[in-house]
């Protein structure tokens, strides 16, 4: 049914593992007119069958999609996409209760055996990311199946990849729906603009949820700064839980712009609220105001392994510059998005900026991702979010 990539021998052991990713090293061969985005079987080096998934040229060469000789068509997306729904409906996503929550994501990549495809869901809009050529050519089908799986829940479909696939230019826009689609979603009660034409991801960092909803816990009477704060997520979180101020600060004055409309979303004319477009490191080393609650959630340092060592130079400066300023009794939110850089690199980086500033300091939580975005128990890089809560004497 579908053309062969030929494996050398003793190169399927992880697969024999249930590992989705095929790296080029581990190829022989393959057949005379594969391309890019195709479905292809995965053979041994005795010529058995090993895998379907796509090929695609560099490093990873085959994102595994299934280790059973299925076909992949209209009935196995659906049964794909089930699947996650299912795992989102225990986990009560969306829910409709006292602090609804209205966006979260359905499908998570390499955690619902879907790799190289996000789709989050905001109210009744789906916002599809392809990270594989193989995603992209199949994204009208995907997104037809995820109308019969959602059924009546969902009117839009909304696809956005020109930064995960910027070499094959796929052109953003929506693929189902659109003509009135509303851009507001909720998250635990609180309501926030989704910025799905020109933001980051998909247009919210769905993945810190929880993390929020435990930063709320301890804004009480503290003064917060949110750095990199993109769309102001924590913020409108601590003025909810009682922050006395909070400063919003991004490089990006259109993540600025978008945190004002979310807070005034929230909390309309608060004077409690200021958001800057600066530089980070430059505002931690000008700002004078002491805070006693302070968030670090960077974008990726370190996007491949040959930028890891810069990396971890990149936190250990910045959480230095948080624990100069932080005042006694504070807390700091500290986070890696970075998948390459595993938890015991991040929490040395830290470590290493607590000694250096002279802190005394307590870890009172270890973050990571919230549970609707799924660790492959086979795909342990799949564990990118990393988040330390600590306290500073």
């Amino acid at each position: 049914m579908y053309r062969n990539v030929y494996l050398k021998h003793g190169k399927e052991e992880s697969l024999l593992r249930f590992h989705p990713w095929i790296f080029s090293g581990a190829i022989h061969h393959i057949d005379h007119g594969i391309n890019e985005g195709d479905v292809v079987n995965v053979l041994n080096g005795d010529g058995q069958f090993i895998a379907v998934g796509h090929y695609q040229g560099g490093s990873i060469a085959v994102r595994v999609l299934s280790f059973s000789e299925t076909p992949v068509d209209e009935a196995f997306w659906r049964q794909r996409l089930a699947s996650a729904r299912t795992m989102r409906r225990a986990l009560q996503l969306p829910n409709d209760g006292q602090r609804p929550t209205t966006a979260y994501r359905l499908v998570h990549g390499e955690g619902d055996m879907l790799p190289g495809l996000i789709i989050d869901i905001y109210g009744r809009t789906a916002v599809m990311q392809a990270h594989s050529i193989g995603m992209h050519r199949s994204r009208q089908a995907i997104a037809n199946a995820l109308m019969q799986v959602m059924e009546s829940t969902l009117d839009n479909v909304y696809y956005k990849s020109e930064t995960t696939l910027s070499f094959v230019e796929p052109e953003s826009g929506f693929i189902i729906g659109g003509g009135e689609a509303d851009n507001i979603a909720v998250e635990n009660g609180l309501r926030f603009y989704v910025d799905w034409l020109k933001g980051q991801k998909t247009g919210f960092f769905v993945d810190q949820r929880e993390n929020r909803s435990l930063l709320e816990s301890y804004a009480q009477g503290r003064r917060v700064l949110n750095m990199f704060c993109y769309t102001g997520g924590f913020s409108f979180y601590a003025m909810r839980g009682g922050a006395t101020l909070v400063h919003s600060v991004d490089s990006s004055a259109k993540a600025i712009e978008l945190t004002r409309r979310n807070v005034e979303l929230n909390f309309p004319d608060d004077p409690r609220h200021k958001a800057f477009c600066e530089d980070a490191f430059h505002y931690l080393e000008q700002e004078a105001t002491p805070y006693d609650l302070i968030i670090l959630d960077p974008p990726a340092f370190a996007k491949h392994r040959g930028a890891l060592h810069n990396a971890l130079k990149g936190y250990t400066r910045l959480n230095n510059k948080a624990f100069e300023k932080i005042a006694p009794g504070g807390i700091l939110f500290t986070f890696s998005c970075s998948q390459v850089v595993t938890k015991d690199n991040f929490r040395n980086a830290v470590f290493t900026a607590a000694a250096q500033a002279h802190r005394q300091v307590r870890i009172l939580h270890q973050l990571h991702q919230p549970a609707d975005h799924p660790i492959n128990i086979y795909h342990p890089e799949g564990e990118y979010l990393k988040g330390l809560v600590l306290y500073v004497e």
